[in-house]
Order: C-alpha cells, then structure tokens, then sequence
C-alpha cells in the first residue's frame, strides 16, 4: 500500500508505504550494490537503479479521499546512485576528483530526466552517511524522490524569497553570500565558481551550505568548469567534516533545487545543503522536544566558533584542491 496524507494543519504531505518495511537492513555478506550482483551486472563505474522499496511509484493505485481528511496517489519515483563499484570507499572525499564528477553528472542525468515530466513537481537528491543516521546499506550511494508535490521546506524558501524579491528586487540567496563573503566570519573555503560557509542560521553545529557564485536555479546548468569546482567544493567540504574530530562524520546532505514546475529564475539559487549530526567526537546533536515539537532548533555553542574549527581542519587538508581555505 502506498499513498500521500495530507496534514491540514501543517500542509505537508506524508508519503505512507507499507512496503518500506520489508528494506534489507545492513546484510552482512551480501551487498546487493557491489559488481557482479543482480542488480548491479557489471563494467560501470557509477550507476542509477530504481529503488526496489520506493515510497512513490508511477504505478501506485489510485485513491480517492472520503470525508475529512486528504490524500492522494503516492505518484513519482524513487532511485539509487551509486558512487563507485569500491565497496569500502568510506566517503565521497576518498574519491578521485574525476570519480565524483561522474557522480554530479548522474545527478544531472536524473535531473534531466525528470525536469520536463508533468507528474514531478519536486526532485530531492539527498546522500545519507553513517550507522547513526540509520543508513541501511554501507556501499556508497546517494538516493532521488521525484515527488508529485513540493515539500513544504522548499515552499517556505520560495515564500520568503519571492517577499524579499518583490521588495528588494534582489535574489535572497545571493544577498546570503554577499553577506557571508563580506563577513568572512563563516566562510570556510572559496574556489573559483562556489563558497563553502558555515551558515549564520545554522541548526546543526557544523553544517555547512555549497553555493555556486552565479545566480543558477538547476544543477543542469552547470557548465564543465562550474561541475569540476562543484565537486571540488564537495570533497574538500566532507575532507574537513571527517578529520574534525578524527572519525568519520555522520551526515545527510541535500541538493536544493527550484522545483521543476513553474518560473522561479528570479527568486531560487541551487545550493547543496550539509547536516552532520556530531557536535563533539563521541556527543550526537539530537533533534529532540524543542525540535521535533515547534520545529525551531537550538544551537549547542556558537557558530562563528565553530566555523573557526572547520576554517583550521581545511588548511590541514587542502593540498590539491582548486580553491583557498579562507582565514
């Protein structure tokens, strides 16, 4: 059973599936992503499959709401992309730099893919990473949902950036690094077309936001050179996450793009999104009562300080990369 449930009080959409219980949950001598297995073949060095337990699916049954309450067909898609046929690549940053590029190009491709379909109103491509955020399978991968909404995250930048165009007559995200770049305070690392910061809004105690200079709304945009930086920027960014507190670092990141419904050139600027979840080297930020009830998070310390840590990992690190760690 699959369907989407509206929340009239919040006007979210839950996307209910029943067959999400029935995952492989971290096989011990099986890995169903490596070369060689059934869903896999072989000669590839990057590969997108469909997810065997999508939450959306074009061929979900249709449904009908009756009475008070809202839903709807659970319509779109769900996938995998995995990174490399290297089982024990314990994250992008042990990639080579022209090994992640082909990853961002499959993150065009998918994007490609569904940009002109009429069924897909929202692409979410989003990587998950580490025991602690329940990541299933250890083969380095990343995942997509082509949803037949918008999440009401993405709503509320596009509300608020379309309030401070219509005022301002400027993009807010690229007023964000205006600010940040002239503070220098959060900045972490520059290359050529991305800043990498530490954001003054954070909600985790390193997060770390991706944006390209130029005012760009989708990934299928990027030119050669803004791709080559773009995965540059990534790298160096997970480099310094995993030797913050000499371990790997657990974390979810999020591509943000504008939806693929509607005009947003003026108000939307493609971003990668970083949340790890350590806010010490054995200590979890948790989302727990003030987070999980008014969804308004608490920041363990402060942000500049932490940038700051972040700022001294990544002259440690940044030997071969493109761009400059910024004091």
């Amino acid at each position: 059973m699959r369907e989407l449930r509206y929340n009239p009080l919040t006007g979210q959409w839950i996307m209910v599936s029943s067959i999400r219980k029935e995952r492989r949950w971290r096989p011990q001598n099986f890995c169903p992503f490596c070369p060689g297995s059934e869903e896999t073949g072989y000669n590839w060095d990057t590969l997108v499959l469909p997810n065997k337990y999508a939450v959306l699916s074009f061929d979900s049954e249709n449904v009908k709401s009756e009475g008070f309450y809202r839903k709807a067909k659970s319509m779109g898609e769900c996938g995998v992309i995995i990174e490399t046929p290297i089982h024990d690549v314990k994250d992008l940053d042990e990639l080579p730099i022209d090994q992640l590029v082909k990853v961002i190009k499959q993150w065009i491709n998918v994007t490609n893919k569904y940009i002109n379909d009429k069924r897909i109103a929202y692409l979410m491509i989003f990587r998950n990473k580490g025991e602690e955020i329940g990541v299933s399978l250890t083969h380095p991968h990343g995942q997509y949902y082509a949803m037949p909404f918008i999440p009401l995250k993405i709503r509320n930048m596009i509300q608020n950036s379309r309030n401070y165009f219509k005022r301002y007559n400027e993009c807010i995200f690229c007023r964000i690094i205006k600010e940040e770049i002239k503070s220098k305070d959060r900045v972490i690392y520059e290359n050529q077309n991305f800043v990498v910061f530490l954001p003054y809004y954070s909600n985790w105690p390193f997060e770390i936001h991706i944006y390209p200079k130029n005012h760009l709304q989708y990934i299928t945009q990027f030119n050669k050179d803004q791709i080559l930086d773009f995965a540059d920027a990534i790298k160096l960014s997970l480099n310094s996450l995993n030797n913050l507190f000499d371990r790997e670092m657990p974390y979810s990141f999020a591509l943000i793009q504008a939806p693929l419904k509607g005009n947003f050139s003026n108000i939307f600027h493609i971003h990668l999104e970083i949340y790890p979840i350590l806010r010490d080297k054995d200590k979890i930020k948790y989302a727990a009562g003030i987070e999980m009830s008014t969804w308004d998070f608490t920041y363990d310390g402060i942000p500049e300080e932490n940038a700051k840590k972040l700022k001294d990992v990544c002259k440690k690190v940044n030997k071969s990369y493109r761009g400059i760690c910024i004091e």
